[in-house]
This record gives structure tokens, C-alpha cells and sequence, in this order.
């Protein structure tokens, strides 16, 4: 999820060389070290390394007591507020709507007043209570908690966003905000009878927030949910980490988390990355007006009611699931579907794997696909790589890495995701895009498919690219795409944080840019967001397919990219030989462990098995080289793999020369 910054691009001596080099592990950029051996792949391992959480959830009383303090706080502050909780896999258990509380809520305006995508949308203001309380339970874990206003920071054009920063690269997560989205086909939804009823992850009704006010809710020291609040009607995120923030929402959100607080050892502000420490919540307790011990009762039907929220809630408190069980949707493996016994899935709430490891669907279009005993090498490798690797993002330091993997085929059809006990939850969804991102990129149909778009926006990147890249062939399959790679075309400016440069060609410009447009991950989805909205309004009786973006079937009922694109690094796709046979795509805690990951798990696979691996060195993305206006030139990268990666080694430069 986050990285080490690169200052590549501010380097004296590069510039006075006439190149700046995104260099990437996998070959292909000048000054690459000398690379040193492979990694020896290793047989699964039986497992054991990782202890799941504890067995805690929220009950009707613990729900009560949240909303009772936060309803509370909200009355001494005069916010009538619409206050969301959710469990850590995404059930909304309660909303509930103050007396006065606004009915709306509106998305950050476009800087040039050009609104596109979702700029300046007005939506109910339940749906940003509940996309808030998702946020804060689906960044965080046993290991980190992560808020609404953490989001704000790690998806802005710059990292950390401040008017004192204007140059640096982009935030780690540049464009998480467009996942968990309504249309995911990986998210479960609200309704489902019997035991599939609370099963996740659920889906987010506008992805996650970057808007202060949802926090994550712990038990006993464990993750069990999250409170989201929406009350002043504005919903955007925080440019400016300098100053501190007297934000009413998020004082409302941290008297709810009374008795349910984040383990102080745990939260953003005890994890820097690259040198910035992150952050966690500006209100603080000494500021909070209230001093918790209200009762539900008292406010309810006087200062206001449950609620309903269609696609999301009945008007009443439900209990949540414990996180682990087969109810809750996530649970460890049998030994027959997955041989690490550290390995957890998702099922239906009745005893199946949704997405059991098998082969590719894709005969129609691969002359030879990913066999099944092949799907499984990939995943067991990547698997013990993640095993191995020193975590980014957790607290105790060294502990280790925690994410989720997902394979996919050339089609976007899953064939196998698979998770440690305690990744966040978020990583589950991204995964399965970064997956099916780089298989899309990488493949020869984008540019076509892109084209054939209803959207003349949408259609209108394919040229976009082929300019920026003076290739008039881009797109159709020459060339192998990490998520990196087409990151690096996404940002706002090129290369990624200069300004004054321009910006990428599947960005939108920064004139126009915020997180609500970033070009085209957003304009792919929007048209399923706003079904979604006038759906969860009651303006339309229509709620938004099962499956995102407007692409055509590459098999009957399934396009490629079915939840959406990611833009952001932690995949890769796969080959044999030279013919694209799929991606592995990795999520939940650094991206540069994420790219590792996903890297070694290919190429770990390929040596054990053989047959597959990562893409040739010749194809990679890092082989193209981008020529500037003042004829400088930028090569795009591949992966990027950390610094003294592993626990159980010394061993650097794990992924040069592979």
C-alpha cells in the first residue's frame, strides 16, 4: 500500500544527463545494479506464522452505545448528523438521521469549475456515513488503523498534500478511492437470504472516503467495524496536512469510538512513510465536548430515528458478524482447497469457496491457458512470499506482511484469491483490480475495446496514448503493463509530481484533476455510479449492475474489468512464453511489498513448475521510454521491489535481473 519515494525525477545529476530514469527491478532501465541470484524457490509452506484475530464482534448494545455517544457529541457541537456503523466486513448494523440533519451531501467541485465524473455530485448523505464507516474498517487491521482523514492523505496529487510540498510524487494510494465500488462484482450486497445474508466484503455506495469523520471501531483490541459521519454536507478531503483541523464530523465520529477507540500502538500516526508520519484523527478526546454514558433510548425517536438506506440497511440495529466465521463471508482454508494452512478465503456463508482455485476460461481467445495445478503454484508461491516479507504498514515493526492475492485469466475471470488471517479488507477488491487491470493493458483487445466504447470520452485515451507514447500501435498487446506502468500514465502530471509538466494520458488534466475525476479509472465507472445513486436515493428503481464499466463480453456475462481499474502498483501480468496467459494482482500493505509479491509469486511459480512467468524482458513496460518537450526523456517502470525485504534474510536486490 505505501512506498519509498523515488527523487529520480529531482535529481541534479540525472537531469544533466538527459534522462530520467523510473527504474524498476525486472530489467530494462540504465544503472540497473548487477543483479544478484534468484531467489530459490521453496515448497509452500504448511503455514503456522500467523495468528488470526480473536473472535469479537458488535452487538446490539455495543451499536447503541456508539451511536448514543455520537449522537451526543453531536448535539453539543449543534451538527445534526446522518451517522453510519458498519462491521469489519462491510454490513451497515445501524444508520441513523438527526432531526435537521441534511439530506445531501455534495462532492468537491472541479478546481477549473469543469465538473466531469463524480465532481460536484449531490447524493443522500447516508451514503457518505456508510462509505466513511467502511473506510475506516476496510484500511485498517490487527496491525494499522487507518481513518477517513488517512485515505485524504495517501490519494492526493501530491504526497503529503500541503502547499509546501508542490512537487513531490503522488500519495501511495493514488486512486484507491475508486474501489469497493457499487458495481464490483466481487462485493456482496445487501439483501441476501439465509446464510449469505451477512457475508463480505459489501460493497461501498461511492467507494472509499477521503472525507474526515470515519474512523475505525476495535474490541478487546480487535478490528470489528467502523462509524462514518456525514453532517456539514460537504464531502471532499484535507489539501493542506499542515494546519490542524477543528472538523465537527470527526469529533463526532471519535466520541461514537468511546470504549471502541483504536490501540493507541496501532493507529496512522505511529507509521511514517518515506519520512512522513501519517495521519490518524486531528479531533482528539481533549477536545471532545461530551463525556460519553448516554443512552440510546434516550435519543431515539427524539432526536431522531433509524433509518432505512436503500441497498444498504432496514431501520434497525443489526448485530455484527465476527470477522473469521463462515457468516461473515472470510474464513481460513480447508486443507483441500489451499495447501498453507495460514491461508484464509471467501465463501458464500454456506461452506463453498467463491473463487476456488481452477483453470483459465479463456480457451476461446489463449491457445494454451493456465492450467489449474499452474493457478495453484502461482498462489502458493506469491503466498510464501507475502510469508517471508517484512510488513510496510504494521505495527509491532517486523511483523510480517498481511495482504490479499487474486489470479485472473486474460478474460478477467478469477481463478483463485486467497488472503492472510488479518489483511485489511480493502486489499480484497484491489487485488482482484490490479489483477485484472494488468491482464487489460497487456492484452491486444484494450485498445479496441476501449474504442468501441458508448462513452466518446472513454474511447477518446486510446489516442491519447498512442500520441503521448508516439506509438501508434499502443494498447493492442506489444507491450507487457504492470499496474505501476499504467500508474505512471495515470497521474495528473508526467513524470509523476512535476509541475509544469504535462499530465498523463489516462489522467485528466490538473487544471480539472481532484479525486473525484482521475481520468480514465473514473470516467470508466461513472456511469454505474450515478445508476447506483439515483437507485440509492429513490429516484430510480434501477440499481446498477453486478459488474462495472460498459465493456464489451469477452465470454458471455463477463467483461474483463469487472470492478473497475486500479492505478496503483501490486501486479503483474503473466506469460508463457510470450503470450499473455493472465495477471497476479496483490493488495493491503506496501506497494513496493505488493509488487514484490506479485512479482517472486510469478516468477517463483514459473521456476517450480515451469512453463509460465513473468512477462520477457524485451515486453516490459520499463523498456518504453516517454520523449518530453524539452526532449528529455522518462522510461516507464515495471515493478519496484523494497529495500531488505524478507525476515528471514539479509538478501537485497530480491528482484533485479529476473
Amino acid at each position: 500500500m505505501m512506498r519509498r519515494k523515488s527523487h529520480l525525477f529531482r535529481s541534479g545529476a540525472l537531469v544533466a544527463m538527459g534522462t530520467l530514469l523510473l527504474t524498476a527491478c525486472g530489467g530494462g532501465g540504465g544503472g540497473t545494479p548487477t543483479p544478484s541470484p534468484a531467489p530459490t524457490p521453496t515448497p509452500p509452506p504448511t503455514g503456522g506464522l500467523y495468528t488470526p484475530p480473536a473472535a469479537e464482534s458488535l452487538s446490539v448494545g455495543d451499536v447503541q452505545t456508539i451511536l448514543a455517544n455520537a449522537i451526543s457529541e453531536a448535539q453539543a457541537r449543534g451538527l445534526p448528523s446522518v451517522i453510519a456503523v458498519t462491521d469489519r466486513v462491510g454490513n451497515v448494523l445501524a444508520v441513523f438521521r438527526m432531526n435537521g440533519a441534511r439530506a445531501t451531501a455534495t462532492t468537491s467541485a472541479a478546481p477549473n469549475g469543469d465538473n466531469i465524473d463524480a465532481q460536484n455530485v449531490t447524493f443522500p448523505a447516508e451514503g457518505g456515513a456508510i462509505a466513511k464507516a467502511v473506510t475506516g474498517a476496510y484500511l485498517s487491521s490487527g496491525g494499522n488503523a487507518f481513518s477517513t482523514r488517512t485515505a485524504s492523505q495517501i490519494v492526493q496529487e501530491h504526497f503529503p498534500p500541503a502547499p509546501t510540498t508542490v512537487g513531490l510524487e503522488s500519495g501511495p494510494l493514488f486512486g484507491v478511492q475508486f474501489s469497493q465500488l457499487p458495481c464490483s462484482d466481487l462485493s456482496a450486497r445487501f439483501g441476501a437470504a439465509g446464510p449469505a445474508a451477512l457475508i463480505g466484503p459489501k460493497r461501498s455506495p461511492l467507494g472509499l472516503a477521503a472525507d474526515p469523520g470515519g474512523l475505525p471501531l476495535y474490541k478487546n483490541g480487535v478490528l470489528v467495524g467502523g462509524i462514518g459521519v456525514m453532517g456539514d454536507g460537504v464531502y471532499g478531503s484535507d489539501p493542506d496536512i499542515l494546519d490542524i483541523d477543528e472538523d465537527d464530523e470527526e469529533f463526532i465520529a471519535l466520541a461514537g469510538t468511546r470504549g471502541f477507540e483504536a490501540p493507541s500502538t496501532i493507529t496512522a500516526d505511529r507509521i511514517a512513510v518515506d519520512g512522513t508520519t501519517l495521519r490518524f484523527s486531528d479531533a482528539t478526546f481533549a477536545g471532545v465536548m461530551t463525556s460519553g454514558g448516554a443512552s440510546f433510548a434516550s435519543f431515539n425517536g427524539s432526536a431522531g430515528n433509524l433509518v432505512a438506506v436503500i441497498g444498504y440497511a432496514n431501520a434497525a440495529i443489526t448485530a455484527g458478524v465476527v470477522y473469521g466465521s463462515e457468516a461473515s463471508g472470510i474464513r481460513a482454508s480447508t486443507p483441500a482447497e489451499f495447501s498453507n494452512r495460514d491461508a484464509f478465503i471467501l465463501t458464500d456463508g454456506s461452506g463453498a469457496n467463491r473463487y476456488p482455485v481452477r483453470a483459465g476460461t479463456d480457451g476461446a481467445s489463449v491457445a494454451a491457458p493456465l492450467t489449474a495445478a499452474e493457478a495453484r503454484a502461482v498462489l502458493e508461491e506469491a503466498f510464501a512470499v507475502m510469508s517471508r516479507a517484512r510488513a510496510q504498514i504494521r505495527r509491532p515493526l517486523d511483523s510480517r506482511a498481511q495482504v490479499t492475492i487474486s489470479l485472473v485469466d486474460t478474460h478477467g475471470a478469477v481463478l483463485g484469491i486467497v488472503r492472510s488471517p488479518d489483511a485489511p479488507i480493502f486489499g480484497t477488491d484491489v487485488s482482484l483490480q490490479k489483477a485484472r487491470t494488468a491482464a487489460f493493458f497487456s492484452g491486444a483487445q484494450a485498445a479496441t475495446e476501449l474504442s468501441a466504447n458508448a462513452s466518446a470520452d472513454v474511447a477518446a485515451f486510446v489516442p491519447a496514448v498512442r500520441s503521448f507514447l508516439n506509438d501508434p500501435a499502443a494498447l493492442t498487446g506489444a507491450v507487457a503493463f504492470a499496474d505501476r506502468s499504467g500508474g505512471n500514465l495515470s497521474r495528473p502530471y508526467f513524470p509523476d509530481g512535476e509541475v509544469g509538466r504535462p499530465h498523463g494520458p489516462l489522467s485528466r488534466p490538473i487544471a480539472q484533476f481532484n479525486p473525484f475525476s482521475t481520468g480514465l479509472q473514473s470516467a470508466l465507472i461513472i456511469g454505474n455510479l450515478g445508476a447506483h445513486l439515483g437507485f440509492v436515493s429513490g429516484a430510480s428503481p434501477t440499481d446498477t449492475p453486478q459488474r462495472c464499466t460498459t465493456l464489451p463480453d469477452a465470454a458471455p456475462g463477463q467483461n474483463r474489468l469487472q470492478n473497475g481499474i486500479q492505478i496503483f502498483p501490486g501486479s503483474v501480468p503473466i506469460y508463457r512464453g510470450s503470450t499473455l496467459v493472465g495477471a497476479i494482482g496483490v493488495s493491503g500493505d506496501g506497494i513496493d511489498q505488493d509488487d514484490m509479491i506479485s512479482f517472486l509469486g510469478a516468477h517463483n511459480a514459473g521456476a517450480r513448475i515451469g512453463g509460465i512467468g513473468n512477462a520477457p524482458k524485451a515486453i516490459r513496460a520499463d523498456n518504453v521510454v516517454v520523449t518530453l518537450a524539452d526532449n528529455r526523456t522518462v522510461r516507464l517502470r515495471y515493478i519496484s521491489c523494497p529495500f531488505a525485504p524478507f525476515l528471514d534474510t539479509a538478501q537485497q536486490n530480491v528482484c533485479d535481473g529476473l
